[in-house]
């Protein structure tokens, strides 16, 4: 008898607009083999705001980023820090963000129609950390003939 696993994703946004729902029946056996979310290489990319839609697009990417941005007010002001939350309304100036800044504990909320550009400016803290990244370096350690192996996490800046 095969074992079988019901696997299902839902995501919303805060105000309920969003809503995927993916259910599959998947064999237990396969699932080791199922593969992993590819995250986009932003790293130091600056995006085109020419329309409300590449803002939208931009700020999305950068709640799903794992490193610090740079948002530059209309009034020139810049907020560094890391973006932990956003809601989307109807227009821009019912939509926002909130970031953690980086040399502030106080959490900000920005309004989008506030955001005249957009620096992803932090070192990405998950790149290259994937558990197929930590098995090689695993497996080379075994190849090379190394015992009592321990692959230790990289120390948080």
């Amino acid at each position: 008898m095969q074992l079988q696993a019901k696997a299902s994703l839902e995501r919303r946004a805060h105000d309920g607009t969003e809503h995927v729902r993916r259910t599959a029946i998947t064999d237990v056996d396969q699932l080791e083999v199922v593969p992993g979310f590819v995250h986009e290489a932003i790293e130091g990319w600056v995006p085109t705001l020419a329309s409300d839609e590449d803002l939208r697009s931009a700020l999305e990417k950068a709640f799903d980023y794992r490193g610090d941005i740079t948002i530059t007010r209309r009034d020139g002001s810049k907020v560094e820090g890391y973006l932990f939350d956003r809601r989307t309304g109807a227009t821009l100036a019912d939509s926002a963000v909130r970031i953690l800044p980086k040399d502030s504990n106080v959490r900000l909320t920005i309004p989008y129609s506030e955001n005249r550009a957009l620096a992803f400016t932090g070192r990405d803290t998950a790149a290259g950390k994937s558990w197929e990244a930590w098995m090689r370096k695993y497996w080379e350690k075994k190849a090379a003939g190394e015992t009592g192996i321990a692959l230790e996490p990289e120390a948080l800046e």
